[in-house]
């Protein structure tokens, strides 16, 4: 989405809040541009949430195949 009035983030943020406050009487451009940045706002945290999804895996395989070493060398191997 561009940036049309050089606008920061937490601008545009408030900007989409009071729309969405006052959707009954905000116009189409309005509305269009709210929609718009939800939009790359949910595309964007769907994305982190993958990323992290997949870092959280490696994650707990790497923890899974240290402690079995570690159990192994404890003789400990539930």
């Amino acid at each position: 989405m561009v940036n049309q009035f050089n606008m920061t983030k937490k601008e545009e943020s408030e900007k989409v809040i009071n729309i969405i406050k006052e959707h009954k009487n905000s116009s189409n451009k309005d509305l269009i541009y709210a929609m718009d940045f939800i939009n790359e706002d949910f595309e964007k945290t769907k994305e982190s949430l993958i990323k992290l999804t997949y870092h959280l895996d490696s994650l707990e395989n790497s923890y899974n195949l240290l402690l079995k070493e570690y159990q192994t060398r404890n003789g400990n191997t539930k």
